[in-house]
């Protein structure tokens, strides 16, 4: 098939779709965007303005007046793309624990989520994108045609995130991810507003044993 203009890739966390998304990208000369990276901006928005992360009203009108943007990186410092909130390069800024820590909320914000669609419609118009998050193939662009879902054994995600921590240097606790994990899965399942599920006609990897470049390869051959 023609490599289409958008390639939706949607999983629960450490199931290795932004990882994906980022190898996908680079071998089709795509942009990668990792839609999660916007309700991160908002947290960042609304904790640098002081704004109750509990005030659901604030947040949203908050989400609705700031501008967020995802381009291209435009340095080698190992970011992916950049992340801008209106004129300020925040790539590294929404990447704080304090962050990690009240983003889940802000994403179940119905408000939120609403104004948010529409800014990661925007930036996928453009063309030439792979969009990486928990409800692109059902809620952001369903019309996708190619959409991707991970899956991966809690256990395994939450090893893979161990390591990745230990391996930034961070200190790491194996059974306090795996029970972060689990909880952040049944948050994002049985939340009301867009519900971490696959559309119907997405395909399907589980990635669980599976090395990355072999997860690339199985959906380059979807691409061609």
């Amino acid at each position: 098939m023609p490599v289409p203009n958008l390639i939706a890739i949607d999983g629960p966390a450490a199931s290795g779709k932004s990882t994906l998304g980022e190898l996908l990208a680079k071998e089709l000369g795509y942009l990668y965007f990792d839609t999660g990276v916007m309700y991160r901006a908002v947290t960042w928005a609304a904790l640098q303005q002081n704004i109750p992360i509990e005030d659901e009203a604030a947040v949203t009108a908050l989400a609705e007046r700031i501008q967020i943007d995802v381009r291209p990186p435009s340095k080698n410092d190992g970011r992916a793309y950049d992340v801008w909130v209106n004129d300020r390069d925040v790539t590294w800024d929404i990447r704080t624990a304090e962050v990690e820590a009240n983003v889940s909320l802000v994403s179940s914000y119905r408000g939120v989520r609403r104004a948010l669609t529409l800014q990661q419609r925007r930036i996928g118009a453009r063309g030439r994108v792979v969009m990486v998050g928990r409800d692109i193939g059902t809620v952001v662009f369903p019309e996708a045609e190619v959409k991707i879902y991970l899956v991966a054994s809690v256990e395994e995600r939450a090893r893979r995130r161990f390591e990745e921590l230990r391996s930034r240097g961070e200190a790491a606790d194996y059974k306090e991810i795996l029970e972060a994990m689990r909880k952040r899965d049944d948050f994002d399942a049985s939340r009301q507003i867009a519900p971490m599920r696959p559309a119907d006609d997405a395909y399907m990897i589980d990635t669980d044993g599976l090395s990355i470049e072999e997860v690339l390869k199985q959906v380059m051959c979807l691409l061609t």
